[in-house]
């Protein structure tokens, strides 16, 4: 499995960005995909994924509301669209995979694959 993230980059507060994670082919039918965000000094954490069997799609709550995952599963591409950011979501955001059950699904230890991560950068 490779997954390759992009799309990160500079944005004032209130705006918009779409992060791209290119995976390659089979991805998306063997495993529950999603991304995740690490801020300096501070752990990895969810942000949002789609799961592979039941195709339920969970948001942290921090996002919910401004940020949406999709998926363009003829293309092998994951998309994570980011509204109304606000400074606290600057941080390199990666794509990840796995296979994981729903109590495992927001715990980055259950994906085995990592995409390189994209920076993300909101100004106030």
């Amino acid at each position: 499995v490779q997954l390759q993230a992009s799309g990160g980059g500079l944005v004032q507060a209130g705006g918009s960005l779409r992060l791209s994670c290119a995976a390659s082919a089979g991805t998306f039918s063997s495993y529950t995909v999603g991304w995740f965000r690490q801020a300096p000094g501070k752990e990895r954490e969810f942000v949002a994924i789609k799961r592979l069997q039941s195709g339920t799609i969970l948001y942290a709550d921090s996002v919910k509301g401004r940020f949406t995952i999709t998926r363009d599963n003829a293309k092998n591409t994951m998309f994570l669209q980011m509204d109304s950011l606000k400074p606290e979501d600057t941080a390199t955001y990666y794509c990840a995979a796995g296979r994981t059950i729903l109590s495992t699904s927001r715990n980055s230890r259950y994906y085995d694959y990592w995409g390189q991560g994209t920076l993300v950068t909101v100004s106030s």
